[in-house]
């Protein structure tokens, strides 16, 4: 079975910062990890290959310094990994992203299974995969918690508010899975040792059979218009009191003053 897991390299979000001028996050300088819920991914994918038997081949979009997030997935156990990388593809929002994702994983061929994280922690639109599956015309499921493999019938469970849906479905499909699917294991000293060694792949615009209006800042219908950081919470007064009758009367009387009771 040949599996494909997508994963982007993302910014530290503890360290996020935002150019006032540009109103685009501050990348340079801020530290990059693998995407958390790609890594749920990645691992999912390393399970079934270890139950089903497979080869599994993680492949980013983004520049050439993705091709770290790359070789940690690589260490985690994954055997091939591919990078595409163009100026060509700068500025791309879910729909390019998607459409030059697709158009890769259409070169790879014979692709069975495709997996991604639920959404990306820089913008969380959850967009990229199902609109992935839709250039590729292959079943989607979302938000998976449990993968089953019966043949070319895959069930699965589907994560909800209130409970879970189980699902049917059969082989090829794409699936984005949630954090409750797995724990990712940690890279093994080996596994380092062989991603370090490891070339990775680049793959440019001119290496897909795609069109050039829909890459990149070209084919990205949404713009972002402004991006700013909530102000913070001014911190509440504390009430001290000796009773708790007192500390509500002097509530109440403080709301009154405010104007809100």
């Amino acid at each position: 079975m040949e599996i494909v897991v997508c994963v982007k390299q993302v910014p530290d979000t503890a360290e996020v910062k935002i150019d006032p001028v540009t109103n685009t996050l501050i990348r340079q300088g801020v530290p990059s990890i693998v995407n958390p819920f790609d890594k749920n991914a990645v691992e999912a994918a390393i399970q079934l290959r270890e139950k089903y038997g497979g080869r599994v081949t993680v492949i980013s979009m983004g520049p050439p310094q993705a091709q770290d997030a790359l070789k940690e997935c690589i260490a985690m156990g994954a055997d091939e990994a591919l990078l595409i990388s163009d100026r060509a593809f700068g500025g791309a929002d879910t729909l390019a992203t998607s459409y030059t994702l697709a158009a890769a994983i259409k070169k790879i061929d014979k692709v069975d299974m495709i997996l991604c994280g639920k959404q990306a922690i820089d913008g969380d639109t959850a967009q990229v995969g199902p609109e992935m599956a839709e250039h590729l015309g292959r079943a989607q499921v979302t938000c998976v918690s449990r993968i089953e493999l019966d043949g070319q019938t895959v069930r699965l469970e589907r994560e909800q508010e209130e409970g879970y849906e189980v699902i049917e479905t059969s082989l090829p499909v794409l699936l984005t899975v949630t954090k409750s699917i797995n724990e990712p294991r940690y890279p093994t000293v080996k596994g380092t040792m062989k991603a370090n060694r490891r070339q990775i792949p680049v793959w440019t615009a001119a290496e897909l059979t795609v069109d050039p209006q829909r890459l990149g800042l070209k084919g990205s219908p949404t713009q972002v218009r402004r991006i700013f950081t909530p102000p913070q919470r001014v911190q509440g007064e504390l009430i001290q009191a000796d009773t708790a009758r007192e500390a509500a009367g002097m509530l109440i009387n403080k709301l009154v003053e405010a104007k809100l009771v």
